[in-house]
């Protein structure tokens, strides 16, 4: 199955929202966080990164600005940043895909739409010490068939 998640989906596993800047600067998934490769489990055939780093820069009620540096196979990085609204609503973050992001109590629920009826759908949780992201996630691939995956982040 052909994973969307590349350069757009990753960074929505480092989403962050609030209800106001106060509320932003001790929101748990405020700040930068490493992709830890041991603990995350990929859908069989994905081939992982070689490294992610995710910034959560701004978060509150209205938006949030994060930004991704990923790694991939052939060690080419990339950096994707998205500012964009907090409220559920579908935003464009390239030319072929959507991003939209909601806070449900402590998780943290993005969803990604991608060419050719693909998408993501994760939600992230934070540990209770703060120090460890974990994003449950399902793959669509646009004809119904789905996969399922964790990806695991510790702060830096």
């Amino acid at each position: 199955m052909t994973r969307i998640r590349g350069t757009t989906v990753i960074m929505g596993l480092c989403v962050a929202l609030a209800a106001g800047a106060a509320w932003a600067e001790s929101s748990p998934f405020v700040g930068r966080w490493h992709w830890n490769r041991a603990q995350s489990t990929l859908p069989p055939g994905e081939p992982p990164p070689n490294d992610v780093v995710s910034e959560i820069s701004r978060a509150d009620g209205n938006s949030v600005t994060w930004s991704v540096t990923i790694v991939t196979p052939d060690g080419q990085p990339h950096v994707v940043t998205l500012a964009g609204g907090a409220d559920g609503e579908s935003h464009r973050i390239s030319s072929d895909t959507t991003a939209s992001v909601r806070l449900f109590g402590s998780d943290l629920q993005t969803t990604f739409k991608g060419p050719a009826g693909r998408s993501d759908v994760q939600t992230c949780t934070v540990s209770a010490d703060h120090q460890k992201m974990t994003c449950k996630g399902v793959l669509t691939d646009g004809a119904g068939h789905t996969a399922s995956y964790v990806d695991v982040y510790d702060r830096m």
